[in-house]
């Protein structure tokens, strides 16, 4: 198997998500903290062509994405500022590349069969509704059974999709892997002086990975990525995910059908297209 470099992505601010939808897009949320400012980003996911880029709402930073649904982004903004709970609805058109409804009453639940599930905050409970997808009209008022919601979310979310998708995992001895896998993680760990744990994943013979090397004078944590091609032992790509921390970050990579992603130095997208 091999690894081709697809595209690479960076606007040198800090990457804090990276949303692949339903409709081989890519959404890559970007903030810059100190000036209170976030921007979002989005590609064509097999290729890296740009749909748009540096995307910003009138709330500059206190918003954030519930869900991307047939390509339409559900923003949330905020009961405070220094607050999490979600307020407001922003429904934002990707192919439209704007704003298609927005609701600044109702907090978003879930979506099912292309309706909204909503609740407005009372002074003695929540009451309930459904609105339209596409335009943000209410179709249903359900009223106060939060019960009854609740279950219904738990069975949307359960039964939401996640199989073209791989997560590393942590690596043991006693790891359900092939034994080549093993003793090749096991030698890496003896090699270098790796603090924490070697995340893994394995594709067949493609064995990719990536673990924190204290290599720094002052003790801080340099992450590297690694993929090797167990079936001729040889290295086929290798990466610096972060040359300098002090904390660990096992989500520093992950599959989607057969691109992968790099999280690079928390500011640079790399995407590889596996090859059999």
């Amino acid at each position: 198997m091999k690894l081709k470099k697809k595209y690479t992505h960076s606007n040198k601010r800090q990457i804090f998500r990276l949303l692949p939808t339903g409709t081989n897009k890519l959404i890559v949320e970007e903030r810059e903290t100190d000036k209170m400012q976030a921007y979002f980003n989005c590609f064509q996911i097999d290729n890296g062509k740009k749909i748009f880029k540096n995307l910003q709402l009138d709330e500059k930073f206190w918003l954030g994405i519930e869900t991307i649904y047939k390509d339409i982004i559900f923003f949330h903004k905020f009961a405070k500022p220094d607050l999490p709970q979600h307020h407001g609805i922003i429904a934002f058109g990707i192919n439209e590349q704007k704003t298609i409804w927005e609701d600044n009453d109702r907090t978003f639940l879930f979506i099912k069969d292309d309706k909204v599930y909503t609740f407005l905050q009372m002074f003695e409970g929540r009451e309930h509704s459904t609105l339209n997808c596409n335009t943000g009209e209410v179709i249903d008022e359900l009223g106060n059974d939060s019960e009854s919601i609740n279950a219904l979310r738990e069975e949307t979310i359960a039964s939401e999709d996640f199989s073209s998708y791989r997560f590393p995992s942590s690596f043991q001895p006693s790891s359900n892997i092939s034994r080549e896998a093993i003793e090749f993680l096991q030698k890496l760990r003896e090699k270098y002086l790796i603090s924490g744990s070697i995340e893994f994943i394995l594709m067949d013979e493609l064995l990719m990975f990536n673990f924190h090397h204290i290599i720094n004078p002052d003790n801080s944590l340099k992450n590297i990525f690694k993929a090797v091609d167990l079936s001729k032992g040889k290295y086929i790509l290798e990466e610096v995910l972060n040359s300098r921390t002090n904390a660990f970050a096992p989500d520093s990579f992950f599959i989607k059908d057969d691109l992968l992603f790099l999280l690079i130095e928390k500011t640079k997208v790399g995407v590889y297209s596996i090859i059999n």
